[in-house]
């Protein structure tokens, strides 16, 4: 198989690696449509029938290996999970892995944060598969690689989000949490529950499944809601009930907060050199993080196709 250039991700290397992993199956990349570009770029296939996801150069195997595990023991429980295509993947091009799953829709419609948090609780009552190695959850992980992939930031930037990380992550040895730990999702926002073709929620992006502290999923409905206003007092206070723990209460929460914001600013940065407008965005966060700023002129951000 030929390789791919090592360049920069991007939507159209994303298309050329998808291409050729489409080559090697009886899958069809014609008509593919991008939906999302972040930490993996997410596009439509098969009159919307399938959906590919492709990772950076820096995805590795048994990470690409073990989403597809978890989605399929997902499968057999009671959390309903977006579905991976009975192939075996994931498929290499080069440094990068493919997956292919079930397309839940034909639109992307999203979950509302009660349905968030009803998903979390059957997931959260999950006890860890035998048969599956799940990572222990790293608040600070994802931050960390964005950072390294944030071309655009400059280096006094890179510097200073890196110390504000660094002295997060001393603390948080030291936190003392309310919750059981277990399963937790580790990216849960309404952007990763989507509504299938009978309007119901189910879970996605399952690559950040791991154990540990489950308060680190109920941090971002609480951050949507208490620092960037993109969830109303309703919707959080309904959020907190069906999951029945409300996190704002508990002492560690500012801190996990402030963690979740630099990952938000990271994953940001990580393709803000390929869109003005994230550029822009980019610069206004960097700016409150360095000031104490409010957040609440953070404006929602997810990359898709343009018309």
């Amino acid at each position: 198989m030929a390789q791919v250039p090592s360049d920069y991700f991007d939507a159209e290397r994303a298309w050329l690696i998808l291409r050729e992993a489409c080559s090697t199956i009886h899958v069809s990349p014609s008509g593919g449509e991008l939906i999302r570009l972040g930490e993996n770029a997410v596009f439509w296939l098969s009159s919307r029938t399938v959906v590919a996801r492709v990772g950076r150069g820096d995805a590795r195997a048994a990470e690409a290996e073990r989403e597809i595990k978890v989605a399929r023991w997902l499968a057999g429980s009671s959390v309903p999970a977006v579905r991976p295509l009975e192939i075996a993947q994931p498929l290499r091009v080069g440094d990068h892995f493919v997956t292919l799953w079930e397309s839940v829709g034909d639109e992307i419609s999203y979950g509302t944060p009660a349905e968030l948090a009803s998903l979390l609780r059957q997931l959260h009552a999950l006890e860890p598969p035998a048969d599956i190695a799940l990572p222990r959850a790293d608040p600070f992980r994802r931050a960390r690689c964005c950072l390294a992939n944030a071309t655009v930031l400059a280096d006094e930037d890179k510097l200073f989000i890196s110390d504000l990380l660094d002295r997060l992550a001393a603390r948080y040895a030291r936190l003392e949490f309310s919750l059981r730990p277990g399963v937790v999702h580790g990216d849960a926002n309404v952007c990763n529950v989507f509504r299938d073709r009978r309007g119901r929620p189910v879970l996605g992006d399952l690559d950040t499944v791991a154990v540990g502290p489950r308060e680190l999923d109920l941090v971002p409905a609480a951050v949507y809601y208490d620092r960037l206003g993109w969830h109303s007092a309703g919707e959080y206070r309904e959020f907190a009930e069906s999951y029945g723990f409300d996190v704002l209460d508990w002492p560690g929460y500012g801190l996990l907060a402030n963690a979740l914001e630099i990952e938000m600013v990271t994953w940001l940065a990580q393709n803000a050199d390929q869109d003005d407008k994230a550029g822009q965005e980019l610069a206004k966060r960097v700016r409150t993080l360095r000031t104490g700023a409010s957040r609440a002129a953070w404006a929602p951000f997810l990359w898709h196709q343009h018309d």
